[in-house]
C-alpha cells in the first residue's frame, strides 16, 4: 500500500538506529511494523517458527502514535516465546491439553516492553515441556534453522532463533534453563545473553519444570548484535519492571560498566572434559582468545573439574528430583515417540529396576549409568542437603574465579547447529551451558566463526572422552556443518550482566 517505503533498508537498520529513527520521527512505526510483520511472514513460510500473529499489535500500533513519552522502544515490532504470556493468547509449551487457555493478563516482561513503547507482534514456537534444544510439538510441528533446513534452530527458544536469525524480527524475547537462549542464538548465528535468574522478572512465564530451584532460569533477549541485547536490557531493567514485580532487585541498567574500556583479566578454557569439543569449537575459543590477547586483555587458563558430577548430581537430579513424575504427568496422553521414549519409560520404572540397571551399565556405559542413578525419587531431607551442595559448590566455583582475579571468562559454546532430531538423542551435550544455569551465572552467546572444510575434515578424527553411543552420536550430528556459524560464550558472575555484555561486545568487535 506505501510503494514509497523501502523495505529492504528498513529490515537493514540495527535496532540502535532503527529505534533511534523512531523516536525522533524521522521513520514512521508502521512502515516499520509491517516491514517486519512481511519479513516474519516469509521466514514463518520457510522455517515454521511462529506460533500466532497477535492481532491487538495493529491496535498498539495505532495507540503508540499518540504516545506522549516515547520510550527506548518505541515502535520496535518485538517477537516473544510461546511460554511468555501475552493476554488473550495461549501458552501452550507444545502441549495440546493448553490450547485455547488464554493468559489472563501479560508477563510482567511484555508489560514493560509495551510501556517502552515495544509493539510486541508474533509468538514463536519452542519444543513440547520447553525441556529440550530442538524445537518442535505435536501441535506446530517442526522449526528449522534459516541457514540450513535440514538443522535445527535450538531451542527451546528455537522460534525465536528461527526468527531472529532470518532477520523477521529484530529483537525477541526468551528463556533459558540449560541453554534454552544460548543454544538457538549460537545455531542460528545471532547474540543472546542469560542474565542472572532474578534480574529480570519471570511473573506470567511458564516454565517446563514449575517450582524446581536447582537449577535457575532466567529470561532474556535475542538480537543481530550486542548493542541491541543491551538496548533491551536499559529499557527492561526500569522503574516499571521494579514496581511491577518487586521481587526483582532495583538495579538500573549500569553504562558506566558496560561503556568502560579497561582491559580485562580473561579466564578460559577450551573443553569441559565430558563433551569433547568439536574441531570448530575449539578454534572458535582459541582464535577469540588470540584476539582478545593482541587487543591488550590478559588472558588466563582455567581448570574445569568434575563437570560430569554437576550434570548428573545437580542438573538432572535437581530437575527432576520427584525422579521425573511431575514432568512425565504432563505428556499423559501427549506423548510424541521418539527420542524422549526411554527417558519416560525411565521415570516409570520402579526404584528397584534403576537401582539394578545402573549398577549393570556402569561398567559399560557410565554416562548411561549415572542419569539412571540421578532419576531416583529424592526425599526432602535429600532434596534440601542438594540445594546446600548447590550453594557450596557455586561458592567455590567464584573462590576460583576470585583466587585467579578474573573480571569474566571465556568459554566454548556447542557448534554447529545440530541435525533435525539430534538434540533429542543427545541431552548430555548441554553440559557447556547448563553449568552456568546451575551456578546462575549471566551468560552470553556471539557468533565468531563458520564451519571450515578443514574443519569438517578433522571432525573424521571425533573420539569423545567416553567413546560411547552419545559421543558416537554427537560425532555424527556435527557432520555437514561448513559454512555454519559457531559461537564463544561469555560468562560474568552473578548480577554483572553489563559486564558480560560489555565482554561480548568486545569479542563480537575483535
Amino acid at each position: 500500500q506505501h510503494p514509497s517505503v523501502n523495505v529492504v533498508s528498513i529490515l537493514s537498520l540495527p535496532l540502535p538506529e532503527l529505534s533511534k529513527k523512531l523516536r525522533d520521527g524521522s521513520l514512521p512505526p508502521d512502515h516499520v511494523f509491517y516491514a517486519y510483520v512481511g519479513k516474519a511472514l516469509q521466514i514463518a513460510t520457510e522455517t515454521n517458527c511462529i506460533t500466532e500473529f497477535l492481532q491487538e499489535s495493529e491496535t498498539q500500533l495505532r495507540k503508540a502514535k499518540l504516545m506522549e513519552k516515547r520510550g527506548l522502544l518505541y515502535g520496535v515490532p518485538v517477537s516473544i516465546k510461546d511460554s511468555i504470556d501475552c493476554q488473550g493468547h495461549d501458552s501452550t509449551l507444545g502441549f495440546i491439553k493448553n490450547i485455547n487457555k488464554p493468559a489472563a493478563e501479560d508477563s510482567v516482561v511484555v508489560q514493560v516492553l509495551k510501556r517502552q513503547g515495544a509493539i510486541p507482534f508474533v509468538k514463536t514456537n519452542v519444543p513440547q515441556s520447553l525441556i529440550s534444544y530442538d524445537c518442535k510439538n505435536l501441535i506446530f510441528g517442526q522449526t528449522c534453522n534459516p541457514l540450513l533446513y535440514t538443522r535445527t534452530p535450538g531451542g527451546s527458544s528455537g522460534g525465536e532463533g528461527a526468527l531472529v536469525g532470518g532477520h523477521g524480527s529484530i529483537l525477541g524475547i526468551g528463556t533459558d534453563v540449560g541453554g534454552s537462549l544460548r543454544f538457538p542464538a549460537a545455531f542460528c548465528g545471532i547474540c543472546a545473553i542469560k542474565p542472572t535468574g532474578n534480574r529480570l522478572s519471570k511473573r506470567g512465564i511458564m516454565a517446563g519444570v514449575v517450582g524446581q530451584k536447582a537449577v535457575a532460569a532466567a529470561v532474556g533477549p535475542l538480537a543481530k548484535d550486542v548493542e541491541s541485547l543491551a538496548l533491551c536490557l536499559r529499557a527492561l531493567l526500569s522503574e516499571d519492571m521494579f514496581s511491577l514485580d518487586s521481587t526483582v532487585p532495583p538495579l538500573p541498567f549500569n553504562e558506566e560498566v558496560y561503556s568502560s574500556t579497561k582491559p580485562l583479566r580473561i579466564g578460559y578454557y577450551e573443553t569441559d572434559f565430558f563433551t569433547m569439543p568439536s574441531p570448530a569449537m575449539r578454534r572458535a575459543v582459541r582464535e577469540t582468545k588470540q584476539l582478545l590477547e593482541e587487543a591488550g586483555h590478559t588472558l588466563v587458563p582455567f581448570e574445569l573439574t568434575n563437570v560430569d558430577y554437576v550434570i548428573f548430581n545437580y542438573c538432572v537430579r535437581g530437575m527432576f528430583a520427584d525422579g521425573g513424575s511431575s514432568f512425565v504427568k504432563k505428556f499423559k496422553g501427549e506423548m510424541e515417540k521418539g527420542g524422549t521414549g526411554l527417558f519416560f519409560w525411565l521415570a516409570k520404572a520402579p526404584h528397584w529396576m534403576k537401582t539394578l540397571l545402573s549398577w549393570i551399565a556402569k561398567p559399560f556405559v557410565p554416562r548411561f549409568s549415572s542419569i539412571i542413578r540421578s532419576m531416583k525419587e529424592n526425599t526432602v531431607d535429600e532434596v534440601w542437603s542438594l540445594h546446600h551442595e548447590i550453594e557450596d559448590f557455586c561458592h567455590q566455583f567464584i573462590a576460583q574465579w576470585k583466587k585467579l582475579n578474573l573480571d569474566v571468562m571465556l568459554c566454548p559454546m556447542l557448534g554447529p547447529a545440530l541435525g533435525i532430531g539430534y538434540p533429542a538423542k543427545l541431552s548430555v551435550a548441554v553440559s557447556y551451558t547448563m553449568l552456568y544455569n546451575a551456578l546462575d551465572f549471566p551468560a552470553g552467546v556471539v557468533p565468531v566463526t563458520l564451519v571450515t572444510d578443514e574443519d569438517e575434515e578433522e571432525l573424521k578424527g571425533y573420539k569423545g572422552y567416553y567413546q560411547d553411543w552419545w559421543d558416537r552420536t554427537l560425532a555424527k550430528a556435527f557432520r555437514g556443518g561448513v559454512g555454519m556459524p559457531v559461537a564463544v560464550q561469555c560468562v560474568a558472575l552473578p548480577w554483572q550482566e553489563e559486564l558480560c555484555l560489555r565482554f561480548m561486545k568486545e569479542v563480537e568487535t575483535l
